[in-house]
């Protein structure tokens, strides 16, 4: 699919799911513009951008340049505004990654943003009698299509025997998939952080599987190849402010998550435990690219990708060696 479809398909579907974004105010040439989602799985971000430490490590290589953010609601129009040239760098799933790549975009995988198979999950009502998998047969199941909980979702749905096309599937953004289980309108779910742990914590919905076995839960950090190119010292300084807050994380996870509930929407006690279940490392390591390759395998089968995409090739690891990841 040629790079100005997508666009016109990307931009149907973010005004069809009312995924409209955030828009950045005009970048100068060595701004560096980042697409984000306002959520935990992406928590180091943020806690860079409070700490001022994205700031620092981005003046002592480019001193003029600012960071212009845009906020997005899923991954899947972050690939759209990527089409339209506006980021250089983004923070998605697994999934709208391989899919922005299949698509045409001229990206690369660079780092991990996270990984967590209990930050995804498939859930049900608090009172549903559903208890496995398998008795989801014929039900009402709603999915963000092309989200990395999609994957999640047919993984679950095979350890009852069944098939996506043993359910009928729903197409929600997210944020509306749990209230649509509590009025009744579909029977089951895959979300993600925050909105799992704030409906579970309301005892609204009931996990029934998560990735725990099945799938990481692999979020990454995706570059326009134009921009590695032409500023590969702005990719290093990201890298090593993200690490230097993941660190801070896992050695203050309560402090963090004071500093970062605004940023996620997520209060603070709902939101450390959040953290607590989390992997921040940005390290790529050979099993995320084998974990990324059965994404792909599962995309390519189920018709959520066209064109075949070279997982080995994606990933470019340049950057995140030269900012001393290990």
């Amino acid at each position: 699919m040629a790079v100005s479809r997508f666009v016109a398909l990307a931009v149907a579907a973010a005004i069809g799911l009312g995924l409209a974004g955030t828009a950045t105010t005009s970048a100068a040439a060595d701004d560096l513009r980042i697409a984000a989602q306002p959520f935990p799985l992406y928590a180091p971000l943020f806690v860079a951008k409070q700490k001022k430490w994205l700031d620092e490590e981005l003046a002592k290589v480019t001193p003029n340049a600012a960071v212009k953010w845009s906020l997005f609601p899923a991954g899947p129009p972050i690939n759209e505004s990527f089409a339209a040239g506006q980021q250089d760098v983004g923070f998605v799933g697994d999934t709208p990654a391989l899919v922005g790549k299949a698509a045409g975009l001229d990206t690369s995988a660079i780092a991990l943003t996270s990984d967590g198979p209990k930050s995804l999950a498939v859930v049900v009502g608090g009172d549903s009698p559903i208890a496995s998998p398998k008795e989801l047969k014929g039900r009402k199941v709603a999915v963000t299509k092309g989200s990395y909980a999609h994957h999640l979702l047919a993984l679950v749905l095979e350890q009852g025997g069944l098939t996506l096309s043993d359910v009928e599937l729903i197409n929600l953004p997210v944020a509306e998939i749990p209230p649509a289980i509590v009025a009744g309108t579909i029977d089951a779910g895959a979300v993600w952080e925050p909105i799992l742990t704030r409906f579970e914590s309301q005892k609204a919905v009931r996990v029934l599987a998560d990735g725990t076995g099945i799938k990481k839960g692999l979020l990454l950090i995706v570059a326009d190849n134009g921009f590695l190119k032409n500023r590969p010292e702005q990719a290093k300084a990201l890298l090593t402010a993200y690490k230097r807050a993941s660190e801070f994380i896992t050695a203050n996870p309560k402090e963090a998550a004071e500093l970062i509930s605004g940023d996620v929407n997520l209060a603070p006690d709902l939101l450390v435990q959040v953290l607590r279940r989390m992997n921040y490392d940005p390290a790529i390591h050979d099993d995320d690219v084998a974990e990324v390759k059965k994404t792909e395998g599962f995309m390519r089968a189920h018709g959520l990708i066209k064109t075949a995409v070279d997982v080995d090739a994606f990933f470019n690891r340049k950057p995140a060696d030269e900012a001393g990841l290990k």
